[in-house]
């Protein structure tokens, strides 16, 4: 007699391979010891939080006496704190926003889980480009949607919007990117992005109804060599960015994200009314206390980035020497390289053997590549360059 429903049950017969590959790596430490495991499987910054976020927590902890400090806000955060977000977003993403035009979510997660209710309609579809993070399929599904993935161009990893196009349907009601990217590092080029929007604008007038645009965007903050990440914001009305703190502050587990809606959308206000019902009805009720104090406290400030910097460029020469195909992640801190034999899972059971975690791309619905996400010491990555170079050889 099952106890759980079918759908949950069906979830955990399909785990994360990141959760699978961090809890084998879990096994490894405690019998090799933690210096001798060499561990890129989870995304999860190491670096410390910048030093506006401990100020802005003795600043808040200074009044947590205080009636009412831990208690209930409107739904969608702060009145302050989303004015102090809103001021910030309109610079970084070039438009004009007002305290009216974001909402305030438990992490990017829940920002994302909440325009979904608010949009979605049962049998309604999102479609993103693969590869993609496995839990947007999760997310869809918690609203009675279906996730469709449409793989990205060849290589490059760049959107291919001849198959997006192909893929469109009169079901469609979101197209969900990421960019920078997870798992490839790849950021969308500004035509890229213009093309798209043009595509959506006219697909939404043919059907009648608009097809959101809904860009998600953790590791905005985190691009190299110069590289620009262009907003969608300004490029399309019916355009959302969803993000969150938890990467370029290291605050993941604080909760704390947001919704920016496109000053261009005539309906915002009915949308902003959707999503603060939603944010309330699915439990969240409203974002974190102190996530947002300590937010409003850091705006502004961000992890050291010449850290991850000199990281990519360690994982790349690792790679290199050790002969893999790669290219160079322009953003985000992943590596994606072709798998040495063209079996993924296998070739990620044989960096196992050499007590290297990494995390195949059939997690992440492209076959045929793994992940490596350098949010580590320097010292790990270069430490781990004989076990690279070790399983490359076996493959040959």
């Amino acid at each position: 007699m099952s106890i759980l429903a079918d759908s949950v049950s069906g979830y955990l017969g399909h785990a994360s391979w990141i959760r699978r590959m961090f809890e084998a790596g879990g096994q490894l430490k405690a019998r090799f010891g933690a210096e001798n495991v060499y561990d890129f499987s989870l995304g999860n910054p190491d670096l410390p939080a910048p030093a506006a976020v401990a100020r802005g927590l003795r600043a808040f902890a200074e009044h947590a006496e205080e009636p009412f400090a831990f208690g209930y806000m409107p739904n969608g955060g702060y009145p302050w704190a989303r004015e102090k977000l809103a001021a910030h977003l309109s610079a970084e993403q070039g438009v004009r926003l007002t305290a009216d035009d974001v909402l305030l979510s438990c992490g990017a997660a829940g920002g994302l889980n909440a325009f979904l209710r608010a949009v979605l309609n049962p049998g309604e579809e999102m479609i993103s480009f693969a590869p993609y993070f496995v839990e947007y399929g999760f997310y869809v599904a918690n609203h009675g949607g279906s996730f469709k993935a449409v793989m990205s161009k060849k290589d490059t990893f760049a959107p291919d919007l001849i198959a997006l196009e192909e893929a469109l349907t009169e079901k469609t009601r979101v197209v969900l990117i990421n960019s920078p990217h997870n798992p490839t590092g790849v950021i969308y080029s500004r035509k890229d992005l213009i093309a798209l929007a043009n595509l959506l604008e006219n697909k939404s007038q043919e059907y009648g109804r608009p097809i959101w645009l809904v860009a998600d965007e953790p590791y905005r903050f985190l691009a190299y060599d110069g590289a620009e990440v262009p907003s969608v914001l300004p490029l399309y009305p019916y355009a959302a960015v969803i993000s969150s703190f938890s990467k370029n502050m290291s605050l993941p587990g604080e909760r704390v994200g947001y919704v920016a809606l496109s000053p261009r959308l005539q309906e915002k206000a009915e949308l902003m009314a959707g999503l603060t019902l939603a944010n309330r009805i699915l439990g969240f009720v409203n974002p974190p206390v102190v996530g947002q104090h300590l937010m409003a406290a850091a705006l502004g400030s961000q992890v050291d980035l010449s850290i991850y910097a000199a990281r990519r460029a360690a994982m790349g020469e690792v790679l290199k020497n050790a002969g893999y195909e790669f290219q160079m992640p322009a953003g985000a801190f992943y590596f994606f390289p072709k798998a040495p034999g063209g079996d993924d899972v296998a070739f990620v059971n044989a960096l196992l053997e050499e007590r290297v975690l990494a995390v195949p791309g059939s997690g992440f619905g492209c076959p045929g590549y793994f992940r490596l996400a350098f949010c580590v010491e320097e010292r790990v990555i270069r430490n781990a360059a004989d076990g690279f170079a070790r399983a490359r050889a076996a493959c040959n």
